[in-house]
Protein backbone atom coordinates (compact mmCIF):
# COMPACT_ATOMS: atom_id res chain seq x y z
CA UNK A 1 0.00 0.00 0.00
CA UNK A 2 1.28 3.83 -0.50
CA UNK A 3 3.24 5.16 2.07
CA UNK A 4 1.53 8.75 1.48
CA UNK A 5 -0.77 9.64 4.31
CA UNK A 6 -4.13 10.27 3.04
CA UNK A 7 -6.02 13.15 4.00
CA UNK A 8 -9.39 11.48 4.37
CA UNK A 9 -8.69 9.51 7.09
CA UNK A 10 -8.13 12.98 9.71
CA UNK A 11 -11.13 14.91 11.59
CA UNK A 12 -10.71 18.14 9.78
CA UNK A 13 -8.57 18.83 6.36
CA UNK A 14 -8.59 21.85 4.56
CA UNK A 15 -6.93 22.75 1.09
CA UNK A 16 -5.21 26.36 0.86
CA UNK A 17 -5.33 28.47 -1.95
CA UNK A 18 -2.78 30.86 -1.51
CA UNK A 19 -2.73 32.49 -4.66
CA UNK A 20 -6.72 31.76 -5.33
CA UNK A 21 -7.40 31.31 -8.51
CA UNK A 22 -4.48 32.54 -10.12
CA UNK A 23 -2.49 30.72 -12.50
CA UNK A 24 0.03 30.79 -15.31
CA UNK A 25 -1.31 28.21 -17.78
CA UNK A 26 -4.96 28.13 -19.12
CA UNK A 27 -5.93 24.89 -19.33
CA UNK A 28 -9.25 24.30 -21.87
CA UNK A 29 -10.83 22.06 -19.00
CA UNK A 30 -10.10 23.88 -15.66
CA UNK A 31 -12.93 24.55 -13.50
CA UNK A 32 -11.10 27.01 -11.20
CA UNK A 33 -10.15 30.09 -13.58
CA UNK A 34 -13.16 31.05 -13.31
CA UNK A 35 -13.15 31.24 -9.52
CA UNK A 36 -11.14 34.52 -9.53
CA UNK A 37 -14.79 35.84 -10.84
CA UNK A 38 -16.14 35.58 -6.85
CA UNK A 39 -14.06 38.65 -6.26
CA UNK A 40 -14.02 40.98 -8.95
CA UNK A 41 -13.66 43.90 -6.40
CA UNK A 42 -10.16 42.60 -4.98
CA UNK A 43 -7.25 43.61 -6.39
CA UNK A 44 -5.00 41.11 -4.77
CA UNK A 45 -5.97 37.59 -4.99
CA UNK A 46 -3.40 36.20 -2.61
CA UNK A 47 -2.61 35.37 0.80
CA UNK A 48 -1.61 38.35 3.21
CA UNK A 49 0.46 37.24 5.89
CA UNK A 50 -2.14 37.92 8.47
CA UNK A 51 -4.35 35.42 6.81
CA UNK A 52 -1.71 33.05 6.84
CA UNK A 53 -1.02 33.06 10.38
CA UNK A 54 -4.86 32.94 11.46
CA UNK A 55 -4.98 29.44 9.35
CA UNK A 56 -1.84 28.21 10.82
CA UNK A 57 -3.37 28.69 14.65
CA UNK A 58 -7.02 27.53 14.01
CA UNK A 59 -6.02 24.73 11.57
CA UNK A 60 -3.65 23.42 14.18
CA UNK A 61 -5.68 23.66 16.92
CA UNK A 62 -8.84 22.35 15.55
CA UNK A 63 -6.35 19.06 15.16
CA UNK A 64 -7.04 15.54 17.52
CA UNK A 65 -4.56 13.84 15.22
CA UNK A 66 -0.46 13.68 15.74
CA UNK A 67 0.20 14.44 12.82
CA UNK A 68 -1.02 17.49 10.70
CA UNK A 69 -1.22 18.00 6.94
CA UNK A 70 -1.07 21.34 5.12
CA UNK A 71 -2.35 20.85 1.34
CA UNK A 72 -0.96 23.81 -1.06
CA UNK A 73 -3.71 24.18 -4.15
CA UNK A 74 -4.24 26.48 -7.10
CA UNK A 75 -4.43 27.88 -9.15
CA UNK A 76 -0.69 27.56 -9.20
CA UNK A 77 0.36 27.67 -5.63
CA UNK A 78 3.91 28.58 -7.43
CA UNK A 79 2.66 31.98 -8.42
CA UNK A 80 3.61 32.70 -4.61
CA UNK A 81 7.16 33.12 -3.62
CA UNK A 82 9.05 30.90 -1.38
CA UNK A 83 9.61 34.03 1.15
CA UNK A 84 5.69 32.65 1.27
CA UNK A 85 6.19 29.02 2.17
CA UNK A 86 9.38 29.73 3.96
CA UNK A 87 7.36 31.66 6.57
CA UNK A 88 4.11 29.21 6.50
CA UNK A 89 7.10 26.67 7.68
CA UNK A 90 7.78 29.35 10.62
CA UNK A 91 4.26 30.06 11.02
CA UNK A 92 3.65 26.06 11.78
CA UNK A 93 7.04 25.41 13.75
CA UNK A 94 5.47 28.27 16.07
CA UNK A 95 1.83 26.75 16.67
CA UNK A 96 2.85 23.04 15.97
CA UNK A 97 3.01 22.02 19.85
CA UNK A 98 3.03 18.47 20.36
CA UNK A 99 2.00 17.94 16.52
CA UNK A 100 3.89 16.69 13.83
CA UNK A 101 3.83 19.18 10.69
CA UNK A 102 3.63 17.68 7.09
CA UNK A 103 3.13 19.90 3.80
CA UNK A 104 2.40 18.78 0.55
CA UNK A 105 2.11 20.93 -2.66
CA UNK A 106 0.04 20.59 -5.89
CA UNK A 107 1.61 22.40 -8.82
CA UNK A 108 1.92 22.30 -13.03
CA UNK A 109 5.69 22.26 -12.45
CA UNK A 110 6.46 25.02 -15.22
CA UNK A 111 7.96 27.13 -12.71
CA UNK A 112 10.22 24.72 -10.32
CA UNK A 113 13.80 25.87 -10.02
CA UNK A 114 16.48 25.14 -8.42
CA UNK A 115 15.98 26.59 -5.38
CA UNK A 116 12.08 25.39 -5.25
CA UNK A 117 13.83 22.08 -4.81
CA UNK A 118 16.36 22.21 -2.49
CA UNK A 119 13.36 24.16 -0.42
CA UNK A 120 11.16 21.23 -0.98
CA UNK A 121 13.66 18.23 -0.03
CA UNK A 122 15.21 20.57 2.65
CA UNK A 123 11.78 20.41 4.42
CA UNK A 124 10.10 17.24 3.51
CA UNK A 125 7.40 18.33 1.20
CA UNK A 126 5.13 16.13 -1.18
CA UNK A 127 4.58 17.36 -4.59
CA UNK A 128 2.13 16.47 -7.12
CA UNK A 129 2.72 17.43 -10.46
CA UNK A 130 -0.15 17.63 -12.96
CA UNK A 131 0.41 16.12 -16.27
CA UNK A 132 -1.71 14.43 -18.67
CA UNK A 133 0.98 12.38 -19.86
CA UNK A 134 2.91 12.25 -23.16
CA UNK A 135 3.68 15.53 -24.67
CA UNK A 136 0.97 14.98 -27.62
CA UNK A 137 -1.87 14.21 -24.98
CA UNK A 138 -0.40 16.71 -22.57
CA UNK A 139 -0.38 19.62 -24.84
CA UNK A 140 -3.90 19.06 -26.32
CA UNK A 141 -5.49 21.17 -23.11
CA UNK A 142 -2.89 22.48 -20.97
CA UNK A 143 -1.38 25.28 -22.51
CA UNK A 144 -0.35 28.94 -21.35
CA UNK A 145 -3.05 31.64 -21.86
CA UNK A 146 -1.00 32.56 -25.28
CA UNK A 147 -1.33 29.08 -26.48
CA UNK A 148 1.84 27.82 -25.74
CA UNK A 149 2.63 24.07 -25.17
CA UNK A 150 3.65 23.22 -21.47
CA UNK A 151 5.04 19.85 -21.85
CA UNK A 152 8.68 20.53 -22.21
CA UNK A 153 8.32 22.94 -18.89
CA UNK A 154 6.78 20.38 -17.16
CA UNK A 155 9.25 17.91 -17.91
CA UNK A 156 12.12 20.04 -16.93
CA UNK A 157 10.41 20.51 -13.51
CA UNK A 158 10.21 16.73 -12.99
CA UNK A 159 13.79 16.39 -13.72
CA UNK A 160 14.44 19.25 -11.15
CA UNK A 161 12.13 17.00 -8.22
CA UNK A 162 14.34 14.22 -9.03
CA UNK A 163 17.91 15.16 -9.44
CA UNK A 164 17.45 17.34 -5.46
CA UNK A 165 15.00 13.35 -4.66
CA UNK A 166 12.16 15.11 -3.94
CA UNK A 167 9.28 12.74 -3.70
CA UNK A 168 6.47 13.33 -5.79
CA UNK A 169 3.47 11.72 -7.25
CA UNK A 170 1.52 12.73 -10.74
CA UNK A 171 -2.66 13.97 -11.11
CA UNK A 172 -3.46 13.12 -14.41
CA UNK A 173 -6.67 14.42 -16.13
CA UNK A 174 -8.33 11.85 -18.30
CA UNK A 175 -10.34 13.52 -21.31
CA UNK A 176 -11.84 12.88 -24.28
CA UNK A 177 -8.79 12.74 -25.93
CA UNK A 178 -6.38 11.19 -24.44
CA UNK A 179 -8.79 8.23 -22.72
CA UNK A 180 -8.67 6.41 -25.97
CA UNK A 181 -4.89 5.52 -25.39
CA UNK A 182 -4.72 3.74 -21.82
CA UNK A 183 -1.69 1.87 -21.68
CA UNK A 184 -0.05 4.49 -23.51
CA UNK A 185 -0.60 6.52 -20.80
CA UNK A 186 0.41 4.43 -18.43
CA UNK A 187 3.33 3.31 -19.45
CA UNK A 188 4.91 7.25 -19.99
CA UNK A 189 4.24 7.55 -16.33
CA UNK A 190 6.34 4.21 -15.28
CA UNK A 191 8.96 5.09 -17.94
CA UNK A 192 9.55 8.75 -16.27
CA UNK A 193 9.38 7.09 -12.86
CA UNK A 194 6.25 7.97 -11.63
CA UNK A 195 4.92 5.30 -9.13
CA UNK A 196 1.73 7.16 -7.55
CA UNK A 197 -0.65 8.08 -10.37
CA UNK A 198 -4.10 9.75 -9.67
CA UNK A 199 -6.43 9.45 -12.77
CA UNK A 200 -8.83 12.04 -12.55
CA UNK A 201 -11.82 12.18 -15.16
CA UNK A 202 -12.83 15.35 -16.16
CA UNK A 203 -16.30 16.12 -16.87
CA UNK A 204 -18.21 19.21 -17.76
CA UNK A 205 -21.15 21.00 -18.86
CA UNK A 206 -21.79 24.26 -21.07
CA UNK A 207 -23.70 27.12 -20.51
CA UNK A 208 -24.77 29.25 -23.32
CA UNK A 209 -25.72 33.02 -22.09
CA UNK A 210 -28.29 35.16 -23.67
CA UNK A 211 -25.45 37.17 -25.64
CA UNK A 212 -23.99 33.18 -27.39
CA UNK A 213 -21.20 33.32 -25.51
CA UNK A 214 -20.25 29.99 -23.21
CA UNK A 215 -19.03 29.22 -20.31
CA UNK A 216 -18.77 25.72 -17.97
CA UNK A 217 -21.48 25.73 -16.36
CA UNK A 218 -22.09 26.09 -12.41
CA UNK A 219 -24.36 24.12 -10.04
CA UNK A 220 -26.55 26.72 -10.34
CA UNK A 221 -27.35 25.86 -13.82
CA UNK A 222 -30.20 23.66 -14.91
CA UNK A 223 -31.63 21.80 -17.32
CA UNK A 224 -30.33 19.72 -19.98
CA UNK A 225 -26.83 21.44 -20.82
CA UNK A 226 -24.72 20.31 -23.36
CA UNK A 227 -21.44 18.18 -22.55
CA UNK A 228 -18.02 20.06 -22.54
CA UNK A 229 -16.28 18.54 -25.91
CA UNK A 230 -12.95 17.96 -23.81
CA UNK A 231 -15.62 15.42 -21.41
CA UNK A 232 -14.33 11.89 -20.76
CA UNK A 233 -17.47 9.55 -21.74
CA UNK A 234 -18.88 6.95 -19.49
CA UNK A 235 -17.45 4.02 -22.26
CA UNK A 236 -14.22 5.76 -22.68
CA UNK A 237 -14.20 5.68 -18.62
CA UNK A 238 -15.12 2.12 -18.46
CA UNK A 239 -12.13 0.76 -21.11
CA UNK A 240 -9.99 3.46 -19.58
CA UNK A 241 -9.52 1.87 -16.18
CA UNK A 242 -9.77 -1.95 -17.53
CA UNK A 243 -7.19 -1.71 -19.94
CA UNK A 244 -4.51 0.23 -17.33
CA UNK A 245 -6.06 -2.42 -14.28
CA UNK A 246 -5.27 -5.15 -16.43
CA UNK A 247 -1.56 -3.97 -16.77
CA UNK A 248 -1.28 -3.25 -13.49
CA UNK A 249 -2.83 -6.69 -11.54
CA UNK A 250 -0.55 -8.47 -14.06
CA UNK A 251 2.49 -6.56 -13.35
CA UNK A 252 2.66 -3.69 -10.74
CA UNK A 253 0.65 -4.65 -7.53
CA UNK A 254 2.99 -3.13 -4.62
CA UNK A 255 5.53 -1.28 -7.37
CA UNK A 256 2.87 1.56 -8.75
CA UNK A 257 0.17 2.80 -7.04
CA UNK A 258 -3.08 4.06 -9.12
CA UNK A 259 -4.93 6.09 -6.22
CA UNK A 260 -8.31 4.83 -7.49
CA UNK A 261 -7.54 1.04 -7.46
CA UNK A 262 -6.14 1.34 -3.98
CA UNK A 263 -9.45 3.29 -3.03
CA UNK A 264 -11.61 0.82 -4.72
CA UNK A 265 -9.90 -2.07 -3.04
CA UNK A 266 -10.32 -0.78 0.05
CA UNK A 267 -13.98 0.03 -0.22
CA UNK A 268 -13.89 -3.80 -1.25
CA UNK A 269 -12.45 -4.60 2.12
CA UNK A 270 -14.31 -2.40 3.72
CA UNK A 271 -12.26 0.07 4.93
CA UNK A 272 -12.35 4.25 4.05
CA UNK A 273 -10.85 4.72 0.69
CA UNK A 274 -8.16 7.44 0.33
CA UNK A 275 -10.59 9.53 -2.05
CA UNK A 276 -13.20 11.51 -1.40
CA UNK A 277 -14.99 10.42 -4.69
CA UNK A 278 -15.54 6.81 -3.50
CA UNK A 279 -16.24 7.59 0.01
CA UNK A 280 -19.62 7.01 1.84
CA UNK A 281 -20.15 10.71 2.40
CA UNK A 282 -19.41 14.35 1.56
CA UNK A 283 -17.41 17.40 3.51
CA UNK A 284 -14.10 15.75 4.49
CA UNK A 285 -12.19 18.47 2.57
CA UNK A 286 -12.73 21.78 2.73
CA UNK A 287 -11.26 24.24 0.49
CA UNK A 288 -10.00 28.14 1.94
CA UNK A 289 -9.37 30.53 -0.62
CA UNK A 290 -7.04 33.29 -0.61
CA UNK A 291 -9.09 35.47 1.69
CA UNK A 292 -10.30 33.14 3.95
CA UNK A 293 -13.41 32.47 2.52
CA UNK A 294 -14.39 28.53 3.45
CA UNK A 295 -16.28 26.22 0.74
CA UNK A 296 -17.33 23.43 1.65
CA UNK A 297 -15.39 21.42 -1.18
CA UNK A 298 -12.71 22.37 -4.27
CA UNK A 299 -15.68 21.62 -6.66
CA UNK A 300 -18.21 23.35 -4.62
CA UNK A 301 -16.54 26.92 -4.65
CA UNK A 302 -19.64 28.70 -4.98
CA UNK A 303 -21.75 31.22 -3.70
CA UNK A 304 -24.05 28.69 -2.06
CA UNK A 305 -21.39 26.61 -0.83
CA UNK A 306 -19.47 29.25 1.43
CA UNK A 307 -19.83 28.38 4.71
CA UNK A 308 -17.64 31.10 6.47
CA UNK A 309 -14.47 32.92 6.86
CA UNK A 310 -11.58 32.32 9.66
CA UNK A 311 -12.38 35.83 10.63
CA UNK A 312 -15.61 35.74 11.42
CA UNK A 313 -15.75 31.72 12.71
CA UNK A 314 -13.22 29.27 13.57
CA UNK A 315 -12.59 26.26 11.27
CA UNK A 316 -14.10 23.91 13.97
CA UNK A 317 -17.55 26.01 13.90
CA UNK A 318 -17.16 25.75 9.98
CA UNK A 319 -16.25 22.21 9.29
CA UNK A 320 -18.45 20.53 12.65
CA UNK A 321 -21.43 23.24 11.91
CA UNK A 322 -24.93 22.70 10.66
CA UNK A 323 -24.13 23.32 6.52
CA UNK A 324 -20.94 21.57 6.78
CA UNK A 325 -22.98 18.23 7.91
CA UNK A 326 -25.80 19.32 5.81
CA UNK A 327 -23.43 19.45 2.74
CA UNK A 328 -21.85 15.53 3.84
CA UNK A 329 -24.99 14.23 3.38
CA UNK A 330 -25.01 14.95 -0.25
CA UNK A 331 -23.88 12.11 -1.38
CA UNK A 332 -26.56 9.82 -0.05
CA UNK A 333 -29.08 11.65 -2.49
CA UNK A 334 -28.97 8.73 -4.90
CA UNK A 335 -32.05 7.37 -7.54
CA UNK A 336 -33.55 3.68 -7.22
CA UNK A 337 -30.97 2.84 -10.21
CA UNK A 338 -27.66 3.77 -7.59
CA UNK A 339 -29.30 2.40 -4.22
CA UNK A 340 -30.19 -1.32 -6.37
CA UNK A 341 -26.85 -1.43 -7.85
CA UNK A 342 -24.26 -4.72 -6.41
CA UNK A 343 -21.75 -1.98 -6.75
CA UNK A 344 -22.92 0.77 -4.58
CA UNK A 345 -20.04 -0.18 -1.85
CA UNK A 346 -17.43 0.07 -4.29
CA UNK A 347 -18.34 4.12 -5.28
CA UNK A 348 -21.38 5.61 -3.40
CA UNK A 349 -21.99 7.45 -6.36
CA UNK A 350 -18.91 8.91 -6.90
CA UNK A 351 -18.84 12.45 -6.71
CA UNK A 352 -22.21 14.67 -6.65
CA UNK A 353 -20.82 17.05 -9.21
CA UNK A 354 -20.80 14.69 -11.82
CA UNK A 355 -24.20 13.88 -11.02
CA UNK A 356 -26.76 15.28 -13.32
CA UNK A 357 -27.74 12.21 -16.31
CA UNK A 358 -31.46 11.48 -16.45
CA UNK A 359 -33.36 9.55 -13.87
CA UNK A 360 -37.04 8.66 -13.51
CA UNK A 361 -39.13 11.45 -12.46
CA UNK A 362 -38.84 12.79 -8.90
CA UNK A 363 -35.72 10.82 -8.60
CA UNK A 364 -32.30 12.48 -8.06
CA UNK A 365 -30.19 12.69 -11.03
CA UNK A 366 -27.59 9.39 -11.74
CA UNK A 367 -23.91 9.97 -12.17
CA UNK A 368 -23.09 10.81 -15.56
CA UNK A 369 -19.73 8.21 -15.41
CA UNK A 370 -22.46 5.48 -13.84
CA UNK A 371 -21.81 2.76 -17.12
CA UNK A 372 -17.92 3.32 -17.03
CA UNK A 373 -18.02 2.66 -13.09
CA UNK A 374 -19.93 -0.29 -13.43
CA UNK A 375 -18.15 -1.75 -16.50
CA UNK A 376 -15.60 -1.10 -14.74
CA UNK A 377 -16.39 -2.56 -11.04
CA UNK A 378 -17.66 -5.95 -12.85
CA UNK A 379 -14.49 -6.49 -14.66
CA UNK A 380 -12.21 -6.11 -11.73
CA UNK A 381 -14.33 -7.96 -9.62
CA UNK A 382 -12.71 -11.28 -9.15
CA UNK A 383 -9.43 -9.40 -8.44
CA UNK A 384 -10.40 -7.25 -5.98
CA UNK A 385 -12.60 -10.13 -3.94
CA UNK A 386 -8.87 -12.37 -4.09
CA UNK A 387 -6.82 -9.35 -3.33
CA UNK A 388 -9.43 -8.74 0.10
CA UNK A 389 -8.92 -12.54 0.53
CA UNK A 390 -5.39 -12.13 0.82
CA UNK A 391 -5.77 -8.56 2.87
CA UNK A 392 -7.99 -10.58 5.60
CA UNK A 393 -5.49 -13.43 5.57
CA UNK A 394 -2.75 -10.76 6.59
CA UNK A 395 -0.78 -11.25 3.39
CA UNK A 396 -0.13 -8.94 0.72
CA UNK A 397 -2.39 -8.58 -1.89
CA UNK A 398 0.46 -8.23 -4.63
CA UNK A 399 0.06 -12.43 -4.77
CA UNK A 400 -2.63 -11.58 -7.28
CA UNK A 401 0.25 -11.61 -9.86
CA UNK A 402 1.02 -14.38 -8.80
CA UNK A 403 -2.76 -16.67 -8.78
CA UNK A 404 -3.07 -14.96 -12.53
CA UNK A 405 0.89 -16.13 -13.40
CA UNK A 406 -0.34 -19.61 -12.73
CA UNK A 407 -3.44 -19.89 -14.14
CA UNK A 408 -5.66 -19.24 -10.31
CA UNK A 409 -7.36 -15.87 -12.07
CA UNK A 410 -7.81 -15.07 -15.87
CA UNK A 411 -7.83 -11.92 -17.38
CA UNK A 412 -10.40 -11.71 -20.27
Amino acid sequence: MPTIASPFARPLYVMLKPAGALCNLACRYCYYLEKSNLYPDVGSHVMTDETLELFTRQYIEAQTADEVLFTWHGGETMMRPLTFYRRALELQHRYAGRHIISNCIQTNATLLTEDWCRFLKENNWLVGISIDGPQEFHDEYRRSPQGQPSFFKVMKGIRLLQKYGVEWNAMAVVNDFNADYPLDFYHFFKEIGCHYIQFAPIVERLFTAADGSQRLATIADKGELPIAEFSVTPEQWGDFLCKIFDEWVRNDVGKYYVILFEAVLANWAGAAPGICTLGKTCGHAAVMEFNGDVYSCDHFVFPQYKIGNIRTATLTQMLYGDRQNSFSRLKQNLPTKCRQCQYLFACNGECPKNRFAASPDGEPALNYLCSGYQKFFAHVAPFMDYMTRELSAHRSPANVMNAIADGTLHLS
